[in-house]
């Protein structure tokens, strides 16, 4: 991208040419709204041209980084020709007023001791300084990165698995331990990654080798769990896109079932499809072609192949477009999602029978509070659905500028994503409902027929269980009937989650709506978009890490992300044969959960415990202007560790006591059954979780024998005295307060952590270790 801070100089030496003066001078005065001193023809040619510039920038706007907010030229009727208008100075910012020559200068603000400070001739601190850094892909504007990182953040995972856990754990209760695990864990993570990765400039293995050269296998687990992900998630986008096609035709693919010729005479409905239902033989045998296990035999489902090779071809096109320099990538996998949900929650509220969907799901069950498995499933979905660990975060924060007001940002993207879950979760039950209300209507019209076709009455009510004993008072016979059981809560509790709530469920209700095809089109673009916005996250995360690692330094990313995109296409070829459904379950349950809940621990204790909670609070207090108050130091140091510690502990003992297992399509009875892995199955779970986090025991084992497979690198740009002056901060760090000393263990000194023992009165670098310095100084 270019740099923009380049652009402005050559632009402002083009204008210097008719002021005749320097290219410095000029651009301080273009850039911060103030007059320096000159002498000669120059200075008055330099006042016309300064009331010129100003008025044309009045109606700019400002550029994403810049320094001030808005530029207003005063207008008073009694100037005089020879006096300059002051400008209206920036609120956190220092202006200089230039009168005529009668008067000099005016300094109202600081001495003027002949030497502009540099903290006022940054105009920007999205890029650095000519000559001081090489320049950084950066976003547009905010509004792009919002939206990048809600889209990263609000994935399939918001529609198709919070609200089937929202109602198998109690309902509305469950929003109790939800809403407590996102103040614990969720919002100070979130946090966390943005501020490191914004404060560094670099991505995941960049900023924790920057911290310490110890620490650098946390950044290299990131981009393995990264990989890893990738790999089955675009499977998901490969099968959205398979229904999305087959939504054109008419009628639905899955409303009904097909028919088979037996004996080249009768014709009757397939079998398979009779003893299960339209939608579920659709998607098991029509569009998975499934085995009958994981061990079977199996080949190529070519139709699924071919999806899962255009979704690979568009992501990469997507990601070597550039998501920061190509907006209208992201404003349409952003928005349309919530244009949909909307769309979809005005027809669900016309439903008959929504209400009950929604009662259902929001209904509580104040006794699940004391089961532990609700607490532990609230925290796994809080941590998940933030996409945290993952190092995608880390890589979209390092475009910002340096000056970003991360904490604000980590509010509104995480209430937007938990709010996005609510919503998305009332849409689909109040859906559900009225599928539910179908069912049970067509259910009593049965019985009722049955009672009339037997009794000749209506009036007879009958008990729950589905085989009654009825006494004929005009036969005087006594006789045993089977009785369809209709319940509406049973019916609202086949709800289901993954790839049951989005291929099965839905495309069941989405059969009984009027113009299905419009429906069921808008639903899987839906699908499609959210999970192709989480991929571009989850895949910029692993090209930013190798570009971090510097293996091919000279190749340009365009051909890294190729290279990447060819190898996960290849190995998810896997995903696309008859057994890729079970394959798919087996990542999905243990690719992700487990390594990063480590990767995230080791995270919040290397800041909290390592480097030392003060001085992250005061390298976000140097960005943003304002420090971490008490919740966020709290919850750094002993909080959020102890909620992923608690989790991971019950999460691998359920996995080792209750054991682990998948589900299989069995086509004779048309119904899923459990079946328990097969012992190779084991080993493949082993390898996925020991290949993403044992690079955090090694880079730390090897650095410390004298080792390093990690090549250090020069620290990122962060003009830390300009920050400060620019926030109006004093130069002198503020000393440890009580709360400090007592809550957090700072030293009367003011150090803290393991790898910065000593105290400075400023920080140079305060991310970088010393380790780290010396090595940079050999290289150099």
């Amino acid at each position: 991208m270019a740099n923009f801070a380049q652009l402005v100089r050559r632009q402002t030496s083009r204008d210097s040419l008719d002021c005749h003066f320097s290219a410095d001078v000029q651009d301080r005065v273009e850039m911060h709204k103030y007059m320096a001193p000159h002498s000669g023809n120059g200075k008055q040619q330099l006042e016309r041209g300064a009331k010129k510039r100003a008025s044309a920038r009045v109606s700019k706007s400002k550029k994403y980084g810049s320094i001030s907010d808005e530029i207003e030229e005063k207008d008073s009727p009694n100037q005089e020709d020879d006096q300059i208008v002051p400008i209206q100075k920036p609120k956190d910012s220092i202006s200089i007023e230039l009168k005529d020559a009668s008067n000099n200068f005016l300094k109202p603000d600081l001495p003027l001791d002949g030497n502009i400070s540099r903290a006022t001739s940054v105009s920007q601190f999205s890029q650095p300084p000519e000559g001081e850094d090489e320049p950084r892909e950066s976003w547009d504007s905010k509004l792009t990165f919002i939206l990048a990182t809600i889209g990263y953040a609000v994935g399939l995972g918001n529609v198709w698995r919070f609200p089937y856990l929202a109602q198998k754990n109690g309902g509305g209760a469950f929003l109790i331990p939800y809403w407590t695990m996102l103040f614990i864990e969720g919002l100070p993570l979130f946090l966390l990654e943005m501020a490191v990765g914004q404060r560094l400039r670099k991505g995941s293995i960049g900023v924790w080798k920057q911290i310490s050269p110890y620490l650098g296998g946390i950044g290299i687990a990131s981009v393995v769990v990264s990989f890893n992900v990738a790999l089955y998630y675009n499977t998901i986008i490969a099968w959205c896109l398979y229904y999305f096609a087959q939504s054109f035709g008419y009628p639905l693919p899955w409303s009904e079932c097909p028919m088979e010729e037996i004996n080249n005479t009768t014709i009757q409905v397939v079998k398979e499809c009779e003893l299960s239902s339209p939608t579920q033989y659709f998607w098991y045998r029509n569009t998975l072609d499934i085995a009958e296990h994981i061990e079977d035999q199996s080949s190529i489902n070519w139709k699924i192949t071919a999806c899962l090779l255009s979704s690979w071809i568009l992501v990469y096109l997507c990601i070597i477009k550039g998501i920061t320099e190509s907006p209208i990538i992201i404003y349409i996998t952003a928005i349309y999602p919530y244009v949909v949900l909307v769309i979809f929650f005005f027809r669900a509220v016309t439903l008959e029978g929504m209400e009950h969907g929604i009662i259902h799901l929001f209904k509580p069950k104040w006794h699940k509070l004391a089961d532990p498995t609700v607490w532990l499933e609230a925290g796994t979905q809080i941590f998940f659905s933030l996409g945290l660990a993952f190092g995608g975060l880390i890589a979209y924060a390092s475009y910002n500028p340096v000056n970003n007001n991360c904490t604000r940002d980590a509010l509104i993207v995480a209430f937007t994503n938990c709010c996005t879950s609510m919503f998305a979760g009332i849409v689909i039950f109040a859906i559900m409902g009225y599928k539910a209300t179908l069912v049970f209507k067509d259910c009593q019209k049965e019985v009722d027929k049955m009672l009339l076709d037997t009794f000749n009455t209506s009036n007879i009510t009958f008990p729950e269980e589905s085989i009654v004993t009825l006494y004929s008072s005009e036969t005087g016979e006594t006789q045993n009937m089977t009785w369809p059981i209709c319940d509406l809560e049973r019916e609202l509790d086949k709800s289901a989650s993954g790839t049951g709530l989005a291929f099965i469920l839905f495309t069941e209700a989405v059969n009984q709506f009027p113009m299905g095809n419009l429906w069921a089109i808008m639903f899987f673009l839906m699908l499609f978009t959210l999970g192709l916005d989480s991929q571009f996250g989850t895949l910029q995360g692993v090209v930013q890490g190798i570009a971090d690692i510097k293996i091919c330094p000279n190749v340009r990313k365009e051909i890294i992300t190729g290279v990447i995109c060819t190898i996960c296409f290849i190995i998810s070829l896997s995903f696309s044969c008859n057994i890729g459904n079970y394959i798919f379950t087996l990542f999905d349950n243990f690719a992700g959960n487990i390594p990063l809940l480590i990767i995230a621990f080791a995270e919040c204790t290397a800041i909290s415990y390592l480097y030392g909670v003060k001085k992250f609070s005061d390298d976000i207090e140097t960005m943003t202007g304002s420090r971490p108050c008490m919740y966020w130091q709290i919850c750094w140091k002993y909080l959020a560790p102890l909620a992923m510690l608690i989790i991971l502990a019950a999460s691998l003992l359920q996995m080792i006591f209750t054991g682990s297992g998948y589900e299989v399509w069995n086509k004779e009875t048309g119904k899923t059954t459990e079946r328990a892995w097969p012992s190779w199955a084991f080993i493949v779970i082993f390898f996925l979780i020991f290949i993403s986090v044992c690079w955090i025991p090694i880079i730390a084992v090897t650095k410390w024998l004298g080792y390093s497979i990690l090549s250090p690198d020069p620290p990122g740009w962060f003009p830390e005295e300009e920050l400060r002056e620019f926030h109006q901060l004093s130069k002198e760090l503020p000393e440890p307060t009580d709360f400090e000393r007592k809550v957090l263990g700072v030293r009367d000194d003011g150090s803290e952590g393991i790898l910065f023992p000593t105290k400075s009165k400023l920080h140079t670098a305060p991310l970088i270790s010393k380790n780290t310095e010396e090595e940079e100084d050999k290289i150099s």
